[in-house]
């Protein structure tokens, strides 16, 4: 299948699971089942599989076809170029294609100026007033093309200026753009561009970034540490017809090699084939040159042969948009897509299902605790229904007494229930202050003022070492103190089922080792910019300040996703208590209208127990449909989904 077929495959899987998820909640609804913990567990699946972004982010230098390629793979149903990708100067600045049904279809374009001030590129995310909007009207395909022309803007500014920005370094000539006879050098007009097109494969979570040439790669920090590397897949394009020239070179081993134990979704792209097509040449002998060119790039970029794919994106846009089957096959265009489906789409897929799987497990364990709570409670009322059996109204006055008694002395007990509690969230504040932006931004302030010292930077390395050894040393100790509380919740939760009879079941506790992880794949996209050819760059104070924005912007989102992770355990956790403690008072309020109803009635005995073994069957029904609806969630869809959830 085209990497097309193969997502749209995926989104009707997601759409299937919504689907599902909606029924499974309405079911739980109507049957009393969604408490706090179980609505909290739903609203993380549905967030988790609604929001699943895949980035493929599309890399080059200058004049190699990257834009076409994008408008190959993308965009060919609309029967023309909608990126630009004629001759001369082509995408600017890094655009962001996706969808937000939240947001309006159009374009955003975010002033280079801003990159003169202290916000972080997301901080700027988060100010929308801030971007420049183009509206686009989806059913005029000329008119979106237009608009999007504009990324492709530039301003003329004076040498200081471009400095400032980034993009000229008296050290560097050779990455300076060229001057003017007015003494003007060209910049891009726009720091990033945000697209929100209804595109079909941008509606189920497709996101393509598209990056300008090296000298704009590495004027933007932000770009190479935090949106590549969080690229799902990268396609770096090359000339079929040069193979892998110098500047291809330095952008791959700067910003694009794989380092050592990372999951390598990389395809190298051997662009324009269509050049080498050669009327003196025989098609067997193009296609040797052609294989001895992927063979080449593969070995210089230390990759397998199965990782450099030669295409041609002009002749299979035409293709595509011609309907040249003949074309479309020389072009090598659908090889590509089958490579980007089978590697990188699969690759995520399984990685969110397990994620999903995992979730939805813990759903089911955290609804099944709250059926056997209910289980066992009509087992109990039975027996004790059961004894009344030829009893006087003596015996039974007494046992109404007894349970008003039970109920008196359960109540009392709240003092020993909030205390586990009070330690609980003791330790939560600790792990909490562990990982707040507060202690995160102390713990890297002296990283920062290392970086924005003036001249060359010799100690910075130093610096980066010590401030990621201080922020792996909090997680391990955050990941202790999780572990504390799991073990007090193990403790809480095993006195209070033998004391009270309850069934809880601590929570899985987070897991923070997959944050260290994280931790050390954001060392070492910033461990690129400490290289001697980096060294110039790294001086400049500007760059260097927008670094230091970038690290703290990147490690931000960590934290607060661990942060969210800790926030769902405790709130398993609080939620299955709570959850319980309603059970056990409803149950006492069911025991006691039961007596009464037995005190009112000769024949409440008989109708009251009948009612409870009723109330026992629809209950072990019920636990068999959840298992069936959870199991039923994971399963790939292959027809319309019914309502099951009626059963």
């Amino acid at each position: 299948m085209s990497f097309n077929q193969d997502l749209d495959e995926h989104g009707a899987w997601r759409k299937q699971f919504a689907l599902r998820l909606k029924l499974l909640s309405e079911w739980l609804t109507d049957r009393d089942l969604m408490e706090a913990g179980v609505r909290e567990r739903l609203e993380q699946l549905h967030q988790q599989v609604r929001d699943d972004r895949i980035m493929v982010a599309f890399v080059a230098e200058f004049s190699r076809g990257k834009s076409e390629l994008i408008n190959a793979i993308f965009f060919a149903n609309y029967g023309r170029r909608i990126m630009p990708a004629s001759a001369g100067r082509t995408t600017m600045c890094p655009t962001e294609l996706g969808y937000d049904p939240e947001v309006p279809v159009c374009l955003r374009l975010l002033p280079i100026e801003t990159r003169l001030q202290p916000q972080s590129l997301l901080d700027w995310r988060n100010a929308p007033d801030k971007w420049e909007r183009v509206e686009l009207d989806v059913n005029d395909p000329r008119q979106v093309a237009k608009a999007i022309q504009k990324v492709a803007e530039v301003r003329r500014v004076s040498q200081h200026e471009a400095e400032s920005l980034g993009f000229w370094n008296d050290e560097l000539p050779e990455d300076n753009p060229p001057m003017g006879t007015d003494g003007l050098v060209e910049v891009p007009k726009w720091r990033h561009a945000l697209i929100n097109l209804p595109h079909p494969l941008l509606r189920q979570g497709l996101v393509i970034l598209d990056t300008p040439g090296l000298n704009a790669i590495g004027a933007e920090p932000e770009l190479t540490v935090s949106l590549l590397p969080q690229a799902h897949a990268i396609v770096f394009i090359l000339a079929a017809d040069t193979g892998v020239t110098k500047s291809d070179l330095t952008i791959w081993r700067q910003y694009l090699a794989p380092q050592d134990g990372e999951i390598d979704a990389r395809l190298v792209v051997l662009n324009k084939i269509d050049t080498m097509w050669d009327a003196l040449s025989s098609p067997e002998q193009v296609d040797l040159q052609i294989a001895a060119q992927r063979t080449d790039s593969a070995e210089t970029l230390g990759l397998q042969p199965s990782q450099v794919l030669a295409v041609s994106a002009q002749k299979g846009l035409l293709a595509k948009i011609s309907r040249d089957a003949s074309l479309l096959e020389a072009s090598k265009l659908m090889d590509l897509e089958t490579a980007l489906g089978q590697g990188m789409l699969e690759q995520r897929r399984r990685i969110l299902r397990a994620s999903v799987s995992r979730g939805i497990q813990l759903l089911r364990q955290e609804t099944g605790q709250l059926v056997h709570t209910r289980a066992r409670d009509l087992v109990e009322q039975i027996q004790e229904l059961e004894g009344l059996r030829g009893k006087n109204v003596g015996v039974i006055r007494q046992m109404r007494l007894r349970i008003e008694q039970e109920q008196a002395d359960f109540d009392a007990s709240g003092a020993k229930i909030q205390a586990v509690r009070s330690v609980h969230l003791r330790l939560l504040k600790d792990l909490f202050s562990l990982l707040g932006y507060t202690h995160l931004r102390n713990e890297v302030s002296a990283l920062a003022r290392a970086l924005k010292q003036p001249g060359i930077k010799l100690g910075v390395r130093r610096a980066y070492n010590h401030t990621f050894e201080r922020l792996g040393s909090d997680l391990q100790r955050a990941d202790k103190v999780a572990g504390e509380i799991q073990s007090m919740l193990e403790g809480s939760f095993r006195s209070l089922n033998a004391e009270y009879g309850f069934s809880l079941q601590p929570p899985s506790p987070p897991q923070l080792q997959q944050y260290a992880r994280d931790l050390e794949a954001i060392e070492r996209s910033h461990l690129q910019y400490l290289s001697l050819g980096n060294a110039l760059r790294l001086a400049q104070p500007e760059f260097a300040e927008r670094l230091a924005r970038a690290l703290i912007s990147r490690l931000r989102v960590v934290y607060e996703t661990a942060v969210n992770e800790i926030e769902l355990w405790n709130k398993s956790a609080a939620a299955q208590l709570d959850a319980q403690l309603r059970e056990r008072r409803r149950n006492f309020t069911r025991r006691i209208e039961a007596v009464s109803r037995i005190q009112q009635a000769a024949g409440g005995l008989d109708d009251r127990i009948r009612e409870l073994q009723g109330q026992q069957a629809d209950l072990h029904v019920a636990d068999a449909h959840l298992a069936e609806l959870t199991e039923h969630l994971l399963t790939q869809p292959q027809e319309p989904v019914r309502d099951t959830a009626t059963a």
